[in-house]
C-alpha cells in the first residue's frame, strides 16, 4: 500500500474486529460501482391510529455519502425529514439529529430523532420478535454485467418509546404497535442520477423474465410473527426472473427466539387495488407449508398507504434535485417537508425538478388474519410492500411510463 492508498482507505472503528472481508480497512469497499451501497430500512407502525413511521439510512461508499431519512404518515399526511452528510471521517450510524444504535445485535435497537427543525422527532426501541430471515442472494445480470449483486434479511420487531409531531407525544408500546426491518448490502439497482442514463447505453439485454410484481409481507399475531415475499413476471410466471428482486418466493413463521419455526413453500392470491392506483386495499393469500398444509391469511388495509417519492430515493425528492447517494453541501444537510397523501392516486410536485407526476403509496401497514389449517384463528397486524412495474397480466395492470430511477414504486 502506498501513501496515496493510505489516505483513500482510512482505519474505521470496525477494524478493531475480526469482521474483515477483504485484505483492505473496512472503508475500502471491493467494488467501484456507484450503486454498491449498505443500509436500513426501519418500520414501527399502529394499524388502528393509521400511524406509520419509517427510517432508512444508506451509505455509498463510491460517492462517500451517508444519506437517510425519517418520514411519519398519519392517515395519509407525511411529514419527511431527509438528512445526508459525508461518509468517511464519521463512521457512526449516525447523521445530524438522527441515530441507531445497537444495543445487541440482531436482538435490540434505538432509533433515535432528536429535537429538530423539522417538527418529528423519536426515541424507540426496536426489539426483536424473532430471529431474521436470510433471503436468498439477490443477483441481475444484463450486458454480461451484474446489475445487482446483494444481500438482504428481514426481521420483525416489537417497539417501545415515543413518537412526537409538533409537540403531540404518541406513546409507542409492544402490545398495539408493531414493527419490521429490512438489512441489504451490495450492488443494487443502479440510481440516478449518479448512474448513467439509459439514453447513453445499448438497450437492456433481457436475460430471462422481467420481475413485474414484488410482494413482501411481515407479519406478527403476538403467538408468532414472520415474514413472506414472492415476486412473479408479467404474466405470473415466478421462474426465470432476471432482477434486482428474483426469488420466487420465501417465507417462515417463528414461535419467537425458542427455534420452532415452519416453512411456507408457495403462495397464491388474490388481491384488491385502489383504482387509478397499484396499492393494496384488500387481499386474500393461501399459503402451503413445507408439510403440504395449506394457511389462509385475510389482510386489510384501513388507512393510505405511505408514498416512497418524498423520502428520497427518487431523483428531485431533495430541493436540489439530487438523491440520498449525491452531495447536498458541507456538514450534516437537513431538510423536511409536509404532503397530504390523504386520497390517493393525488398529484406531487418534487421540490428538486418542478416536475408534477401522479404518485400512490407502495409501503402499507394493515390488519392480519391467519387461519391454520386446523381452522385456528390468529389476528394480528403486517406491514406490506408492493411494487408493481410496468405490465401485469394477473390484475389487468398495463404498461406505465417510466418514472426515472427506481421505477414501480408509486409514481404514474
Amino acid at each position: 500500500m502506498n501513501q496515496d492508498d493510505l489516505l483513500a482507505f482510512e482505519l474505521t472503528p470496525y477494524d478493531e474486529f475480526p469482521v474483515h472481508q477483504a485484505p483492505w480497512p473496512v472503508s475500502y469497499i471491493p467494488a467501484s460501482d456507484m450503486s454498491w451501497d449498505s443500509g436500513y430500512y426501519f418500520g414501527v407502525y399502529n394499524v388502528a391510529e393509521g400511524l406509520f413511521l419509517i427510517t432508512g439510512l444508506r451509505i455509498n461508499p463510491n460517492t462517500d455519502m451517508l444519506g437517510a431519512h425519517a418520514s411519519i404518515n398519519m392517515r395519509g399526511r407525511q411529514r419527511t425529514l431527509r438528512l445526508s452528510r459525508v461518509w468517511r471521517g464519521n463512521y457512526a450510524i449516525e447523521v445530524g439529529p438522527l441515530r441507531y444504535e445497537f444495543v445487541e445485535p440482531l436482538r435490540k435497537i434505538r432509533l433515535t430523532l432528536a429535537e429538530n427543525g423539522s417538527g418529528l422527532s423519536f426515541d424507540v426501541l426496536w426489539e426483536a420478535a424473532g430471529p431474521p430471515h436470510l433471503s436468498s442472494h439477490h443477483r441481475a445480470v444484463s450486458r454480461g454485467r451484474l446489475t445487482t449483486d446483494q444481500t438482504r434479511y428481514n426481521q420483525v420487531g416489537r417497539p417501545s418509546g415515543f413518537v412526537k409531531v409538533d409537540g403531540q407525544l404518541h406513546a409507542i408500546e409492544p402490545k398495539s404497535w408493531s414493527a419490521c426491518r429490512d438489512r441489504s448490502w451490495g450492488i443494487y439497482e443502479p440510481r440516478l442520477p449518479v448512474a448513467t442514463p439509459a439514453r447513453w447505453l445499448p438497450p437492456r439485454q433481457q436475460v430471462g423474465l422481467r420481475r413485474a410484481l414484488r410482494f413482501s409481507c411481515f407479519f406478527d399475531t403476538g403467538e408468532f410473527s414472520g415474514h413472506f415475499h414472492f415476486h412473479e413476471g408479467e404474466n405470473g410466471e415466478t421462474t426465470g426472473l432476471n432482477d434486482a428482486f428474483g426469488t420466487p418466493f420465501e417465507g417462515r413463521l417463528d414461535f419467537g427466539f425458542s427455534g420452532e419455526q415452519i416453512n411456507f413453500v408457495s403462495a397464491e392470491h388474490r388481491l384488491e387495488f385502489r383504482p387509478g392506483t397499484r396499492s393494496m386495499t384488500c387481499g386474500s393469500l393461501l399459503l402451503t407449508d413445507e408439510h403440504g398444509a395449506v394457511w389462509r391469511v385475510d389482510l386489510d388495509v384501513p388507512h393510505m398507504p405511505h408514498v416512497l417519492g418524498q423520502v428520497g430515493y427518487h431523483p428531485g425528492a431533495w430541493k436540489d434535485g439530487g438523491t440520498i447517494h449525491t452531495y447536498h453541501g458541507p456538514g450534516v444537510v437537513e431538510e423536511w417537508d409536509e404532503f397530504d397523501f390523504s386520497q390517493q392516486p393525488c398529484p406531487h410536485t418534487f421540490p428538486g425538478t418542478g416536475e408534477t407526476r401522479t404518485v400512490f403509496g407502495v409501503e402499507h401497514v394493515a390488519r392480519i388474519r391467519f387461519m391454520s389449517p386446523e381452522g385456528r384463528t390468529f389476528d394480528g397486524s403486517s406491514q406490506i410492500e408492493i411494487f408493481l412495474n410496468g405490465r401485469y397480466a394477473p390484475y389487468g395492470f398495463e404498461d406505465q411510463n417510466e418514472a426515472g430511477g427506481l421505477t414501480g414504486r408509486g409514481i404514474a
